[in-house]
């Protein structure tokens, strides 16, 4: 079983980028977070795809730290944050590309990996550097839908599938 370690947790109450092409970014802040409750079938209480609607795919999203890691070499910003991808979680021991079509529980709720997460071209404005977007392709991260309720904490955690 792999080392799961969960580094961020963030939430957002409104939409920055998505809905925003041709516009320009919203200024809603991320809530940092050390636990939250994945509630089946919505999201996380107080984000912004909390039931935005039925059946949706990015319940909850995910992305690699080392993707971070990498924007953070590549923007030449060693403290950039990670809330700046706007992803729920921040994981490391995970493949998350695997992930894409298969059910598998992370803590203890069981969550259904349903596709990647393309990076926009807001990227390479949020993260202060041209290229980001383009470094990201196919490491944006994970969007999941949340089978069974359960609650995520920083740390490490317990992964199965």
């Amino acid at each position: 079983m792999p080392r799961v370690v969960i580094h961020g947790i963030f939430t957002s109450p409104g939409h920055n980028y998505f809905g925003h092409h041709g516009q320009p970014a919203g200024e809603h802040g991320v809530v940092a977070h050390e636990a939250v409750e994945l509630v089946a079938g919505k999201g996380i209480p107080g984000d912004r795809f909390f039931d935005w609607k039925d059946d949706y795919k990015g319940q909850l999203t995910l992305i690699e730290h080392d993707v971070i890691d990498d924007i953070r070499q590549h923007s030449e910003n060693p403290d950039l944050p990670a809330s700046a991808f706007r992803r729920n979680l921040v994981v490391s021991g995970l493949e998350l590309n695997r992930l894409v079509g298969r059910v598998f529980r992370l803590g203890d709720a069981l969550l259904e990996g349903t596709q990647k997460c393309a990076p926009c071209h807001w990227m390479d404005e949020a993260c202060g550097k041209a290229g980001t977007e383009k470094l990201m392709h196919d490491r944006g991260g994970l969007r999941c839908r949340i089978l069974e309720s359960g609650h995520i904490r920083l740390g490490e955690v317990d992964f199965s599938g």
